[in-house]
């Protein structure tokens, strides 16, 4: 009798796969761009039937686009969204250019599915659609260490791979680097999977450390993915937040001040955050509470000043506030460490030149040689041309003395290496430069000089 009854078939209810997404097309969102109400900004108002995450899709479509907020008013109570974002273009321009305000409205829109253009932006970066299929995707974290970049880029030129785009963060002694790469005979993807093995071999060799407890990471990604949201969550998977780094250059009036308390009376904790303004500052917060599973119900932004002030009222996805110490303290280092990972540090050098098979490899060397370490790095081809940029220290994560700059200036080319972010720098390339231009002048006084006096003496 029992055996008949396992035997009877088990019914489970039906779901439509498609009715999860009923109320996003019965409600399909509605963009609106205005540029009249609003003296400075272009003022982005987007309403949505609401879904976890749908925040964050918001703000990383405009953060694409090199836009920067400067305010944002968000209210997702209930099965609405709505927000309104006042933005500019990175050179503090309205968004006045069509082909944008069109690609906005498009990837916002109810016609996001099928958005199918491309758009540049204000850095010169085209934005738009990418084949899956054009490159392999390495991502990779670990310990840091100086001289990284420089392995990883040499690993991959021996074994005939270019890298036509990479980003590499580090933070509290931990690097996170995401990698594109192309096989070098034919352009496409690297499918040969005994060389695939080979890069994750060596790669793990390079990212391991005897002092690190935790074991590097290498995974090849499948599909396209936004590369600064997946750098947030390898850092965070990797445990970022919980180490310190001795030679943090950020000084402790620039560390981002952050409270948490519990409004009984609405349900909500709020999350008050006050830090030094940049571009892209609003994005890094939202994508890590979101990462985290936090739901934004409401949120404020206002970064016109020299310090943004941003205000969430938040919820996990279960219903429960953050109610212990313990979580409040693990949100609150998680927001610090996303923060932080962005700032700039070290001095800024920007690399513009023809690019071409083992040129990563071979500048980074050069930097490893002179004694400097990548503490951020985006490399990035445009037609034929790589355009990259670095912030280096030196080996211990101090600053760097003249000479070395000078020197690895030198080796690379002055018109191909630029030094950005150090008055001191310009300062002394510009007098050696008055001091050559007068010391040529001088000399050729001279030498006019002698070819007169010599001609008077025959005369």
């Amino acid at each position: 009798m029992r055996a008949l009854q396992r035997m009877q078939p088990v019914c489970w209810p039906y779901f439509d796969p498609e009715y999860e997404t009923l109320n996003q097309r019965v409600h399909p969102p509605r963009v609106a761009i205005d540029n009249h109400s609003c003296g400075k900004c272009t003022l982005v108002m987007v309403d949505s039937a609401n879904k976890h995450g749908i925040l964050l899709e918001v703000v990383q479509v405009l953060t694409e686009l090199d836009l920067t907020i400067w305010k944002a008013y968000i209210s997702s109570d209930g099965g609405w969204f709505m927000d309104v974002f006042h933005v500019t273009d990175q050179h503090g321009h309205k968004l006045t250019d069509e082909h944008m305000v069109d690609f906005i409205e498009r990837s916002l829109g109810a016609k996001r599915a099928i958005a199918t253009l491309e758009v540049q932006t204000c850095l010169g970066r085209t934005v738009g659609v990418q084949s899956i299929a054009e490159h392999t995707v390495i991502e990779l974290t670990g310990a840091d260490r100086p001289g990284l970049l420089s392995e990883i880029s040499a690993v991959l030129t021996n074994l005939r791979c270019n890298i036509v785009a990479a980003q590499l963060w580090t933070h509290n002694r931990r690097v996170a680097c995401v990698l594109y790469v192309v096989d070098e005979f034919t352009g496409g993807p690297v499918e040969d999977m005994q060389r695939l093995c080979a890069i994750k071999e060596q790669f793990c060799n390079i990212l391991r450390s005897s002092d690190d407890n935790k074991a590097p990471k290498v995974d090849f990604s499948m599909g396209l993915t936004h590369t600064e949201r997946r750098l947030h969550q390898m850092l965070f998977a990797d445990r970022d937040y919980e180490g310190s780094s001795p030679h943090s250059s950020i000084s402790y009036r620039d560390r981002p001040e952050i409270s948490i308390k519990n409004c009984a009376d609405k349900g909500y904790s709020m999350v008050n955050i006050c830090s030094r303004g940049r571009p892209k500052l609003f994005f890094d917060t939202v994508c890590t509470l979101t990462d985290m599973q936090y739901v934004v119900f409401h949120a404020t932004m206002d970064s016109e000043g020299p310090f943004s002030m941003q205000v969430y009222y938040i919820r996990h996805m279960d219903g429960c506030t953050l109610d212990t110490e313990g979580e409040r303290q693990r949100v609150t280092k998680c927001l610090e460490a996303a923060i932080n990972r962005r700032v700039s540090q070290g001095i800024r050098l920007e690399l513009y030149t023809t690019d071409r098979v083992g040129l990563l490899s071979d500048v980074t060397r050069v930097f490893h040689e002179n004694g400097l370490s990548v503490e951020r790095a985006d490399v990035t081809t445009q037609g034929t041309k790589a355009v990259n940029t670095f912030y280096v220290s030196n080996a211990s994560g101090g600053p760097i003395e003249m000479e070395v700059l000078q020197a690895t200036q030198n080796e690379i080319g002055q018109q191909v290496l630029n030094v950005k972010g150090c008055p001191d720098f310009q300062t002394r390339y510009a007098t050696d430069v008055l001091q050559k231009k007068s010391f040529s002048f001088g000399n050729l006084i001279k030498s006019q000089w002698e070819w007169f006096s010599s001609n008077l003496g025959l005369v």
